[in-house]
């Protein structure tokens, strides 16, 4: 049996941190992506997450730029919502909203024949056009962002684009890519609302650890 180490709480992400970094080995990722490719293994413990991740040209820096400005973050998922560090969004000006339980887009979903999570999309898009959007769960929700992407109807300020599953998931994320919107997108059929949240919260502790807090 391998050996039990004796670490305190507040040690713990650090080792786990360490351990990700020793076993990517000659496999690193480049600085600047480092923190998010890190943490997303870390909440996964899926080494494959170092290949697989899709960063578009310059999606960090406009990132943050869009959550120092106190971006309104849309999720497609209660969970993706729940997951994200909410006391270190709203010290940004974030926040961060999901429609996927309101009656009024359930009922729109049933009109139309479509999902509740596209119809979350329209929502959000009625409100504002430069969004953060963060997909975990739902090609549907990605799909409907690039149909208001060239409608000129949206432009989202970043697009996380990883949900998990199996019918029309790898070519959702394709279209997103495509784009051209600033995004973070994991190819394949691997994703899911944790690694969704946890690509929003590795953002938001970097701005934070840059501002000393």
């Amino acid at each position: 049996m391998k050996e039990i180490l004796k670490i305190s709480p507040a040690d713990i992400e650090k080792k786990s941190f360490e351990i990700i970094t020793e076993e990517l080995g000659e496999n690193q990722p480049l600085p600047e992506l480092a923190p998010i490719v890190k943490r997303v293994i870390h909440t996964t413990a899926d080494f494959e997450y170092a290949e697989n991740l899709y960063f578009s040209p310059d999606v960090i820096e406009k990132a943050k730029e869009a959550l120092k400005s106190g971006a309104r973050i849309f999720t497609d998922t209660k969970m993706a919502m729940a997951g994200i560090n909410k006391r270190t969004a709203e010290k940004l000006g974030c926040t961060v909203e999901c429609f996927i339980g309101d009656k009024d887009v359930a009922e729109s979903a049933a009109e139309k024949g479509t999902t509740r999570s596209s119809e979350s999309v329209d929502k959000a898009a009625g409100m504002c056009k430069d969004m953060i959007y963060v997909v975990g769960n739902a090609p549907t929700a990605l799909i409907r962002l690039r149909e208001l992407i060239d409608e000129g109807k949206i432009a989202p300020r970043l697009i996380v684009g990883v949900p998990v599953g199996f019918v029309n998931v790898v070519p959702a994320k394709e279209l997103i890519i495509q784009s051209g919107c600033p995004c973070i997108v994991a190819r394949g059929r691997k994703g899911g609302s944790n690694v969704a949240a946890c690509i929003i919260n590795a953002l938001l502790y970097e701005i934070d650890k840059s501002r000393g807090r």
